[in-house]
C-alpha cells in the first residue's frame, strides 16, 4: 500500500496562513510603527523612514483597503485551517508527524497574523479615536 500523495487543501492551508502574515503585517507597516515611532518620541525617525521609504505615506493614505484586503486574507486562512482541524494524515508514521507539525506550525502563524491585525487595528483605528474623545 502506498502512501497517499500531498494534500492540496492543507497546503492551501500553509499558504493561506503566511499570505495572512504577510499582509497583516502590511497593517503594521501603515499604522503601527509610525504611531509607535511618534508615542515614543522619535518624529525625527519617522520623518527620515518616510524619506527613506515615501512609499509609506501612500500606504497610510490606503489602509482602509489594506485593512479590508488583510482582513479578507484572514478570514480565508482561518476558514481553511477550521475546514483542515480534523483532515486526515498520512499512515506512515514519519510523514504522519509531518503533516501534523504542519498543521500546528500554520496555526501558530494564523495566531500571529490576527495578533498582528488586532495591533494594527488598535493603532489604525482605536487609539486615534480614543484620543480625540
Amino acid at each position: 500500500m502506498t502512501a497517499p500523495g500531498p494534500d492540496p487543501a492543507g497546503q492551501a492551508s500553509v499558504w493561506s496562513s503566511w499570505v495572512a502574515l504577510l499582509a497583516s503585517s502590511g497593517t503594521l507597516i501603515c499604522c503601527a510603527l509610525p504611531a509607535l515611532l511618534v508615542a515614543v518620541g522619535a518624529g525625527a525617525a519617522l520623518s527620515s523612514l518616510i524619506a527613506v521609504m515615501p512609499g509609506l505615506v501612500w500606504i497610510s493614505e490606503y489602509k482602509l483597503e489594506i485593512f479590508a484586503a488583510a482582513g479578507a486574507m484572514l478570514a480565508l486562512g482561518g476558514a481553511l485551517q477550521w475546514k483542515n482541524r480534523f483532515a486526515p494524515c498520512p499512515v506512515d508514521p514519519a510523514l504522519r508527524q509531518a503533516c501534523l507539525s504542519t498543521r500546528k506550525n500554520s496555526a501558530r502563524v494564523y495566531t500571529v497574523s490576527v495578533v498582528l491585525y488586532a495591533m494594527g487595528g488598535w493603532f489604525a483605528f482605536v487609539q486615534p479615536w480614543l484620543q480625540e474623545a
